[in-house]
């Protein structure tokens, strides 16, 4: 979640716990939403095209295959052939888990240069409003941003608000992997900010690979922006309840499922990407060492126990975030549950001094950034604390980076 006025906020947010009754009544009398007919998007035309599809006369592989089979596929072509096929169906290619992580780089900078074309034609289009128009143009220069060669674009959907994730660092070679999982008003156009750059996913995601980096030079790390999931926009009902966590969970864990090689993964949640990874946790594979949440509005369960992984879990906040006065129930399917800073809730507490409010874990110089760093580089015994006894680091035998002992 991104930062508000207070006092609104929580007034909006008691206001949708307050009618929870109401709609757990309307939905227990068939209130829907309605749902309409919704032309083909690009990434369903490029995977329909893909299972019509064959290579040198051969079938190709069904795309919802599990990666390992996937991967198998792409392995037994030639780099001919793998160049074809990103270039012939780059958005269906730049999306399946199982592909190479370089091919998928390339078949998104493909499908970026696509839409990028749609967006110009948008522009100049006289039945769009001014306003629409100028979102047309907001778009276009956002994809050829993201074409730039130095970009790593593991993931990319142009439809709608959008969906997108980028790797900082080596993803194939890495020893340790940081995902970084977002919270509202997360789209394409978000993804990336001038302003409070830290607050946006690729801010977060360069300042935490910038910070493990310093931790551990020795360490081969990689860091994945992960804003491959429609979040809720504003704080209006979606982000109230589970209904978008549970979509994002369901990708969240088959891209895990899916990253390259055995190193152990770290997810950091930040504000209602923590309910995205509490509702995925069941779900997750053991490599997957740390969940670490952040302005948490409630995980979805009563304790952190009850979150089914094997994950170390973490938890952390600034004395001044607005998200620890959000009624931490659920009431009728409203609210996320118990706080995950709370004693009752049994996560591993951490410093998230110099935060400076909701959207500040992330700036660099922050003891919030340098424990995140830490967890994320394997090192616990060097995180700090949020109370002077060390409880946090309890049990842990993480050692420390190397010269810090």
């Amino acid at each position: 979640m991104t930062s508000f006025d207070t006092s609104p906020q929580l007034n909006l947010w008691r206001a949708l716990l307050a009618l929870a009754v109401v709609f757990v009544m309307l939905a227990t009398t068939g209130w829907t939403a309605l749902k309409g007919h919704r032309e083909t998007t690009p990434l369903q035309a490029s995977l329909t095209a893909w299972e019509r599809g064959r290579i040198d006369g051969h079938p190709l592989p069904d795309p919802d295959s599990g990666p390992d089979r996937l991967a198998r596929f792409f392995a037994s072509l030639t780099e001919a052939q793998r160049t074809r096929l990103a270039h012939r169906y780059p958005l269906a290619v730049g999306n399946m888990n199982g592909a190479p992580v370089d091919l998928r780089y390339r078949a998104n900078r493909v499908a970026l240069a696509q839409a990028g074309k749609v967006e110009r034609r948008r522009m100049r289009d006289s039945r769009l409003t001014p306003a629409g128009q100028q979102e047309a143009g907001r778009r276009m220069h956002r994809f050829e941003a993201l074409m730039r060669e130095e970009r790593h674009i593991l993931a990319f959907d142009p439809e709608g608000s959008g969906r997108i994730a980028e790797v900082f660092g080596d993803l194939t070679r890495a020893e340790r992997i940081s995902v970084v999982v977002p919270g509202v008003d997360t789209d394409l156009l978000t993804f990336q900010r001038t302003r409070r750059a830290h607050s946006a996913p690729v801010g977060m995601a360069k300042s935490l690979y910038t910070a493990e980096r310093a931790a551990s030079p020795g360490t081969r790390t990689a860091v994945i922006a992960w804003a491959d999931y429609t979040a809720p926009s504003g704080i209006g009902m979606d982000a109230a309840t589970a209904h978008r966590a549970a979509d994002g969970a369901v990708r969240l864990t088959a891209l895990v499922r899916a990253l390259p090689g055995d190193a152990p993964v770290s997810l950091f949640c930040h504000s209602y990407g923590s309910v995205v990874c509490g509702v995925a946790a069941p779900a997750l594979p053991r490599r997957v060492a740390d969940i670490a949440v952040a302005g948490s509005p409630g995980m979805r369960v009563a304790k952190a126990a009850h979150l089914g992984t094997s994950a170390h879990v973490w938890a952390m906040r600034d004395a001044d975030d607005w998200i620890q006065d959000v009624p931490y129930l659920d009431l009728g399917g409203l609210g996320h549950g118990a706080d995950p800073m709370s004693a009752a809730f049994g996560a591993r507490l951490l410093s998230a001094r110099g935060a400076r409010g909701h959207a500040g874990y992330f700036e660099p110089g922050t003891e919030s950034l340098a424990n995140l760093a830490e967890i994320g580089v394997g090192a616990y015994r060097a995180v700090e604390c949020a109370d002077d006894r060390g409880m946090c680091r309890a049990g842990l035998s993480g050692a420390f980076p190397a010269g810090r002992a």
